[in-house]
Parts: structure tokens; sequence; C-alpha cells
């Protein structure tokens, strides 16, 4: 076997040799051949108890066929092998060389900052797993890599119900936080398939699409409320409002306490495990009592709306009365909040990228192309809601425990080189552009057809009815928040308007 240069991994753990396969075979046949020219490799891979705990990568002209048949794998002439090897300690050794030791810190997922994006990729690059201290102190892991994030959504083993958390973390979040206490986004089938079912035809792309004529109505409404010229905060004067008063009305609910619900799905929306808990527990109380009557109210006249539907499907046994509670705030939360950034993520974009944004001016038949490459390269949800392994598994090659927290960045996703060509260049035409912002599998986003179009009828009405407009500050100066929900949204949004035209 020619000794040639050495990837870091395969430098320490065969002391100067790449495996090269001259002849048939697996995995473990290559090793005993490469023992008999480099002593101890063999004995150094293997478990004491000659099992094998770990993932092999076997790279096939320039494609990575992974496998958890360890040396098993079946390997012909010319391909290379890189071994992952389980290590003391909980720590695992990359198919890129990099012992995953580190620990992402906290802040990585509370307070990204402008660019998380670069050390996203750096510790992507590294290994698709990593360890992270969210919540500070519990097992967690941060998946980042794009395929090991779309297999996770999808895999049955994360389950998504808070009862699967260790006992000191479930109490907590329950006694916090209504919104994990019984909706579709926090249970596993069959529960969420009953969850579901009462409100899925409410989100059908052909039921949405009878509310675009009041959504262009809410959008010109409060385009027609900004100066002609000066400057406006785009975020609370359009970019909340507009979906907040669309999914009010859909429910059935007062318009007029929309400061009220921004309250509340701000409070609540935060990570239970990590939030003021009296901050908490105050919201979820004042929102309870608030729907507690106004259900009341609207069982005894129940309309056509939303909310009578769900009423409805309550007294029918698919809900309890938390569950409808829980329902209702999992709808006003998803329905404004991902909605709101989109827009506001959006039109930075856009403002930071003109030549872009004169694209689509010129050609408004792009800007469904533009909404799905603004949500695959500035989502509104930075990361994918709660998931905890109900077994011990494998994700990317690392070792998870039963109980472990497992967040699924899809914020990295979205900038993964082994997907997207060119990932962080932002380009309105790019096509195919399968993204994961509206997650996958059995828990894709239901919202997502009134998402979109809500998406479409605003960056279409502002395109064509603002001539001129900018950001009012230095690109800089456009902050982010930070806080322990899953969003990925702007503080505020100062632009300045150049003349407005009529409807």
């Amino acid at each position: 076997m020619p000794d040639v240069k050495l990837p870091a991994a395969f430098h320490t753990l065969t002391g100067g040799r790449r495996l090269l396969p001259v002849e048939g075979g697996n995995v473990r046949e290559v090793l005993v051949r490469l023992d008999q020219a480099c002593p101890g490799v063999l004995e150094r891979l293997m478990d004491l108890d000659g099992s094998v705990k770990r993932c092999v990568n076997v790279y096939r002209n320039d494609s990575d066929i992974r496998s958890l048949d360890g040396l098993e794998t079946k390997v012909q002439h010319h391909d290379v092998i890189w071994i992952v090897p389980a290590v003391a300690g909980g720590s695992e050794v990359t198919s890129r060389g990099v012992t995953m030791t580190e620990v992402i810190p906290t802040e990585f997922f509370t307070e990204p900052g402008s660019n998380p994006h670069a050390v996203a990729a750096e510790y992507r690059s590294r290994c698709p797993v990593h360890r992270i201290n969210v919540p500070p102190g519990a097992d967690a892991y941060a998946v980042l890599g794009n395929r090991v994030v779309e297999e996770a959504l999808g895999d049955s083993r994360l389950s998504k119900q808070v009862e699967n958390l260790p006992a000191r973390y479930r109490d907590k979040a329950v006694a916090n936080s209504l919104l994990v206490a019984g909706n579709l986004g926090f249970a596993d089938d069959p529960k969420h398939a009953r969850l579901k079912k009462p409100i899925s035809r409410a989100f059908l792309p052909a039921t949405v699409a009878r509310l675009r004529p009041r959504i262009q109505d809410i959008v010109d409404d409060l385009i027609d409320a900004f100066p002609e010229n000066g400057e406006i905060d785009l975020l609370s004067a359009f970019a909340l409002p507009m979906p907040l008063t669309v999914i009010c009305e859909y429910l059935g609910i007062p318009v007029t306490d929309r400061p009220l619900f921004l309250e509340w799905s701000y409070i609540l929306s935060q990570d239970p495990l990590q939030h003021d808990e009296a901050e908490l527990k105050a919201a979820s109380e004042e929102f309870t009592d608030y729907f507690t009557e106004l259900v009341a109210e609207r069982r005894k006249d129940l309309g056509d709306d939303l909310l009578s539907e769900i009423i409805r499907a309550r007294d029918a046994g698919a809900y309890s009365e938390r569950e409808l509670l829980s329902t209702l705030l999992l709808l006003i939360i998803a329905g404004h909040k991902t909605v709101a950034n989109m827009i506001g993520n959006g039109t930075a974009l856009l403002l930071r990228h003109p030549e872009q944004l004169e694209m689509i001016r010129a050609t408004p038949e792009l800007i469904p192309s533009a909404i799905e490459e603004i949500l695959r390269y500035e989502g509104s949800a930075a990361w994918a809601s709660l998931r905890v392994a109900a077994e011990d598994m494998r994700l990317g090659g690392v070792n998870i425990p039963k109980g472990s927290f497992v967040h699924l960045s899809l914020s990295s996703a979205g900038r993964d080189p082994d997907v997207y060509d060119d990932p962080d260049r932002f380009d309105v035409t790019r096509s195919p552009n399968r993204h994961l912002s509206f997650g996958h599998g059995p828990h894709f986003c239901i919202g997502a057809p009134l998402g979109r179009l809500q998406g479409e009828i605003a960056f279409s009405s502002l395109l064509r009815r603002l001539p001129r407009f900018e950001l009012a500050v230095p690109p800089e100066e456009v902050t982010w928040l930070g806080d322990s929900s899953l969003s990925r949204g702007l503080e505020a949004l100062p632009i300045r308007v150049g003349g407005r035209l009529p409807r």
C-alpha cells in the first residue's frame, strides 16, 4: 500500500497511511492488510470486546457512502476510507479529523448576532453534530449539517413530546409554559395526528387561497398609513401587524387586542427552561384567562371562523380544554411571528442586495422564487422546535444518549456547501432551491401555504407601491433579536420611503 499525503484523522489512526484498498472486500479485510504493514491499527480501531461502535465513511468517486456497518462495510478498488471511532468520555473523532470535545456555548443559540453563519460554518466543517450547552448544563446536541438535519427531522426516534424530557426539565417546562402543554407542535403520533386533523383543512393551499382578497386589503391599508416621504420602522408599521391581523381575523378573535397577543406571543415563544419563570407563568395565566372567557362566549354562538371549528372539535372529544388553549397559542405565535420575520429579514436582504431588488421589480414573477431564497438564506426560524432522543441513537456519526436534547439548526442547514452551490450568495433566481425552513417529514409546517401567500402579497405590494425605499440607518445598525426563542428576526427595520403609489 503506497504512502500518500494523509488526512488528519488517518494520520492519527494509521501512523502515516491513507487507506487505498487495492482489492475488494470489506473494511475489516482492508485493515487486516494494513495491519500487516502498520502493526497496531486493528487494536486501536476495535473495542476491547471486538465490537465496533463507530461510523465508517467510504468515499467513492467523490461521493460519501456512510455506513453504520462499521468494519463490515463493503469496499472496492480506489475507495478511500475514513473511520469515525468511538472515544472515551463521549467525544468523537469526525471523518474530517477533528475531535468533537468542545461544547458550543449557550450564546450561539441565544445571542447569534448579525452573522451566526460564519460560526456555524466553522463548526459544521468539523462535524455535522456537536454538543451544545442548551439548556445550560443539559446533555444536548446541535445538528448543523443539512443532510443530517433533514434525516433528523423525519426520525421518529427523536420525540417532540415534552413528556420524554428528563423529569427535572419536563416538570419545569410544563409548569412554566402553556405552549408545550398540548398541541401538534409538541406531540408524536398518534397524538400528533389527532391534534392536527381538526385544523389541517383550514391551512390547505386551496383553502388559504380564498383569503387572498382580504390579505391584499390588509396589506394596502397598512401601506396607506405610510408617509409619502419619511421614515418608518417596517416591522412595527407593517411586518408585525399584517400577519397578526390575518391570523386574528381567520381565527375570529378581536384584532383590537393585538398588543396583548404580541406581548404574550413574545414571552411564551421563549424557551421555558431558560426564560424568566415568573414572566412565563404570568403570561400563560393571562392568556388562559382571556381565551377561556372568549371560548365560553363563542361557544354560545358558533360561527364559520377557525376558533368555532376548534371549539366544535373540542366538544367532539378531539381536544382537551388545555389542548384547545395550547393550540390557539401555537396558531397565534406561528401564525404571525414567522411571517413577520420573513418580511423583515427579506426586505433587509433586498435592500442590502439592490441588484436583486431591481431584478424583482423588473420581473415580479420572481417573487415566489425570492421568498424561497429568503427562507433558505435568512429563514424565519433559526432552529426547529423541541426534540429529545427517545432512545440511544446515532446522528452524523455521533452517539446521542437517550434523554438528550437535540437542536436542529435550520439556519446552518440552509448554508451547507454540501447541498448548495455558493451558499453564502443571495440569489433570487436560485434553482433548485429545496430548503428545510418549513421543516420536513410529519412535522412539516402546516401553515406554510398561508405563510407563502402572505409573503407573496406583502413583497409584491411593497415593491409596486413604494417606488423608492432604502435603509434609514447604516446596515451595521440593523440589529437582530437575541433571546431564547427559535426565531431569527430583527429588532427593528428603519426604512426611508420616497413616494407612495395608490393601491
